[in-house]
């Protein structure tokens, strides 16, 4: 019979589920694997990636508003924020390529 420690099923859980790490300078900005996060924000996060895809919604804020929600803190989203300034080619990158990363943990989760 197999026995696991807790902490064995927590490193399991981040090395499958772990964050998207976008490095500032000397700081990370880790953005969370929505199955890390509360399922109030799992929801609101699902919301704002379906207003995206419309197309007519104002991209800068549901970008921004995205990124707060899935930061590891609210001084690190800031942070990656003001650094971006504003600028919607890097702020879709970073949502695909926090798309892309959560999707590869969730395959990996479902083809178990």
């Amino acid at each position: 019979m197999a026995s696991y420690s807790l902490d064995d099923i927590r490193a399991a859980a981040e090395a499958r589920y772990g964050s998207t790490d976008i490095e500032l300078g000397d700081k990370v900005v880790r953005l969370l694997n929505p199955l890390r996060l509360p399922k109030q924000k799992r929801d609101q996060l699902a919301s704002l990636q379906d207003r995206i895809n419309e197309g007519d919604a104002d991209q800068d804020e549901l970008f921004a508003h995205a990124i707060r929600l899935v930061a590891e803190s609210k001084a690190a989203a800031d942070a990656l924020l003001k650094t971006v300034g504003g600028d919607l080619a890097v702020l879709a990158q970073i949502f695909e390529l926090y798309g892309q990363s959560t999707q590869a943990g969730e395959a990996s989760a479902s083809a178990a």
